[in-house]
């Protein structure tokens, strides 16, 4: 009986820990494909999961952030979908390769041609977006994910430092060092050229030591002909006294 009472209360509390951890499983969030350096162009997804179980997803919005304005933003066609970009007037110009930007992105909307995301399921948007910003770690961007039974979720809450996920955590995309202008990470190349410096040296290593081997062989090849050489002149000596 206490055996009972002890897997039932266990039963309870791992049922508790899965529907308080399943929100953080489900919510929008924003990804790079490869890395989303400062100062540089990346393709990022957008990751739309389904969270109800009789409705479908038809309709996502993800609004850019107005403080670090994309004067690039470029979506792919998406199989069953419909994308619409919104561009607004900056209050503050770009310049950006020379050129004067004076309008950018504010919004990109999927709208559902068909069945949408469906219950259990989710959906990648892809999107390539530059130039990212030097003087920020990430972008936060904000979120409305609309289904066919006229729910709406905002995922538009700001994560805060030291502080716990919110129930509707805005996707944000983590910005990594800037790239040198070869387009690597200056840490990597750093690296690649330790690791240059350690190649030489090992191949300089390699060099000598067959420089030495050959030497030695050489070396082996004429004492043993000298070695021949005195016996031939000892059996000789030999025969003639």
């Amino acid at each position: 009986m206490k055996m009972s009472r002890i897997a039932a209360a266990g039963t309870v509390a791992a049922s508790a820990v899965l529907v308080l951890s399943a929100p953080a499983f489900a919510h929008v969030s924003v990804s790079p494909e490869g890395q989303a350096a400062k100062g540089g162009y990346a393709t990022v997804n957008f990751k739309v999961p389904n969270e109800q179980d009789d409705a479908s997803t038809n309709k996502v919005e993800v609004s850019f952030p107005s403080e670090h304005p994309l004067a690039s933003v470029m979506t792919t066609p998406v199989p069953g979908w419909t994308v619409k970009v919104t561009k607004a007037k900056l209050d503050k110009p770009l310049e950006i390769h020379g050129e004067k930007i004076d309008e950018a992105v504010s919004k990109v909307t999927w709208t559902a041609d068909g069945k949408g995301i469906q219950p259990g399921t989710f959906q990648k948007f892809p999107v390539s977006m530059g130039q990212l910003p030097e003087d920020a770690d990430e972008l936060v961007f904000k979120a409305v994910q609309t289904y066919d039974n006229k729910d709406v979720v905002r995922w538009i809450e700001p994560q805060q430092k030291g502080q716990e996920e919110p129930e509707h955590p805005a996707p944000a995309l983590a910005l990594t060092a800037a790239s040198d202008e070869h387009g690597a990470p200056a840490d990597t190349a750093k690296a690649d050229d330790k690791g240059g410096k350690s190649e030489n040296a090992s191949s300089d290593s390699s060099d000598s030591s067959d420089t030495t081997a050959r030497v030695l062989g050489i070396v082996g090849i004429v004492i043993g002909v000298a070695g021949v050489a005195f016996g031939v002149l000892a059996g000789r000596r030999r025969a003639t006294s």
